[in-house]
């Protein structure tokens, strides 16, 4: 009934997103309908948890009349509470139904509403929810032309948008369901399949993504921390936790404020407690904001070969000095790896994408491959990944796994998967079929001809620490060998065959008078 349910779901919060789509593009009515379905949440989470304090009296939080003496006691020991255990809080007057009843009346609703947003951020200040909630609703201007050109325009379409949501039943009395979190993931996946360039800077595709947090989470049923660098909307994060029965805490960092806002959403649309998730705003590498954390598990998705400054001031930096170079400053692919290996538990697995580059490039990351390998002994696995599966880019990339305590420390387990694939009209698709044959076949070691290698630190160093996969790999299919003498036999027969066919025509063309 939930995969029903969450298909449904979907269907509906994408066709009501389509509300929008002649409005204004595709990254900026995503930041509308992503927030009004988070509003709705945190006000259905709101009077749920209400209702569960006022059973005892047997009145419902909707019920309480806020004018009273008697209702605003009612609410002030509510949001005590409600601030304590959810991180925020809304007056019955501020839910999501309520506003929603108001717009299909043709009231005007657009200033309450934007108080009632304000008004949610507000409810955290001084708490340890503030940062959690700060700006989180900044990108939704309901004073924007781009939603229409008079405040009437504005006010209808918004209206519509709730009014369509408010029918639609999140179901979030049912708390062993991740059915609206699914859904939340499915838009966003939706948005960044029509966002281009754009979307690699909040998403990565849920396939890439399986992998990466099936293998950082090999042989671990809980994680004390898992960590994205480059957190985007922080499906990463989330997929990461779907592989184990618990973590205890969620580590982030994003440079885009918008992207960071549609983050902490996500972590708490996600059921996520405000205390266990941590996401910062910042750049990860100019300003790191998580120096003293040791993270059991490490995902990232950074920008492929970004500009980084690169400044001499880092060979100080514990991140980078130990290496003797820096990552250049036209291709930060390195210093990502170095920041996440700085981070990473004795215990931990990290694993993140990167363009083939980062396997052959010489100067200095030739160096930095050569420090991570020969002295430190790092590199668990290579695995090549299919071309053309990201958003806004199709080139082929690759996964590296590191490791600090190698159970096999002897070796390098290379993976060429990028011929496995299933070819669709814009981009290429990995099957589950692949997705577990990528993860078996790292977790088991296993070596399979044509697909996977496990190639000596001896062999490694013989090529001068080039990883490019097809030096370990050999993909090359050997063509069939060719019967010279029966191909000259049957070309002789064939123009026998000829010779035969040109006779049997001029017979016909005398007996029609013709001359051929």
């Amino acid at each position: 009934m939930s995969e029903e349910h969450k298909k449904v779901l979907e269907q509906q919060l994408w066709n009501i997103a389509n509300t929008l789509r002649g409005k204004m593009d595709a990254d900026e009515f995503r930041d509308y309908i992503l927030g009004f379905i988070f509003y709705k949440y945190l006000a259905e989470k709101m009077e749920i948890y209400a209702n569960s304090i006022l059973e005892q009296d047997k009145i419902e939080f909707r019920e309480i009349d806020e004018n009273t003496e008697e209702g605003q006691s009612y609410i002030e020991a509510i949001k005590e509470e409600a601030v304590e255990t959810l991180g925020y809080f809304l007056k019955p007057s501020e839910l999501f139904s309520e506003i929603a009843k108001r717009g299909e009346t043709n009231i005007f609703i657009l200033e309450d509403l934007q108080k009632i947003l304000t008004n949610i951020q507000l409810s955290t200040m001084g708490t340890q929810s503030e940062e959690d909630f700060d700006n989180l609703f900044e990108d939704m201007d309901l004073n924007s032309t781009k939603l229409g050109k008079t405040p009437e325009a504005r006010n209808a379409i918004i209206a519509k948008v709730l009014v369509h949501l408010d029918e639609i039943d999140f179901k979030l009395e049912h708390t062993e369901l991740d059915v609206l979190g699914d859904a939340y993931e499915y838009l966003i996946g939706q948005f960044a399949s029509g966002a281009g360039k754009k979307a690699g800077e909040f998403y990565t595709p849920q396939t890439v993504s399986k992998i990466l947090a099936k293998i950082v989470t090999t042989e671990k049923n809980k994680l004390k921390s898992v960590y994205d660098p480059t957190c985007g909307s922080g499906s990463l994060l989330l997929r990461v936790a779907r592989e184990v029965k618990d973590v205890n805490n969620f580590y982030g960092q994003e440079m885009n404020r918008t992207t960071y806002n549609l983050a902490r959403m996500n972590m708490i649309l996600h059921g996520v407690h405000y205390r266990k998730f941590d996401i910062k705003q910042e750049d990860t590498l100019e300003h790191p904001q998580h120096l003293g954390l040791q993270a059991e598990a490490i995902v990232a998705n950074p920008p492929f070969s970004a500009v980084w400054s690169a400044n001499p001031l880092f060979m100080s930096d514990e991140r980078f000095s130990q290496y003797g170079k820096l990552a250049p400053a036209s291709k930060a692919d390195f210093a990502f790896v170095q920041h996440m290996v700085y981070h990473l538990a004795e215990n931990g697995i990290m694993a993140i994408v990167l363009p083939h580059g980062v396997l052959f490039r010489g100067a200095a990351e030739l160096q930095i491959r050569r420090y991570l390998i020969e002295q430190k002994n790092y590199l668990d696995a290579v695995i090549g990944l299919p071309a053309n599966i990201f958003y806004g880019t199709s080139i082929p990339t690759c996964i590296l796994v590191f490791k600090k305590c190698r159970e096999t420390p002897d070796d390098i387990l290379f993976i060429d998967a990028s011929k496995e694939f299933d070819k669709m009209k814009n981009q290429n698709v990995l099957r589950e079929e692949h997705i577990e044959k990528i993860v078996e076949t790292y977790r088991n070691r296993t070596v399979i001809e044509k697909y996977s290698y496990r190639a000596s630190l001896g062999e490694i160093a013989e090529n001068d620490y080039n990883l490019n996969i097809p030096r370990y790999v050999e993909s090359f299919e050997e063509e069939e060998e060719i019967d010279i003498q029966a191909v000259m036999s049957e070309i002789k027969l064939l123009e026998a065959k000829r010779a035969e066919l040109d006779q049997q025509i001029n017979v016909y063309l005398k007996e029609l008078g013709l001359v051929f």
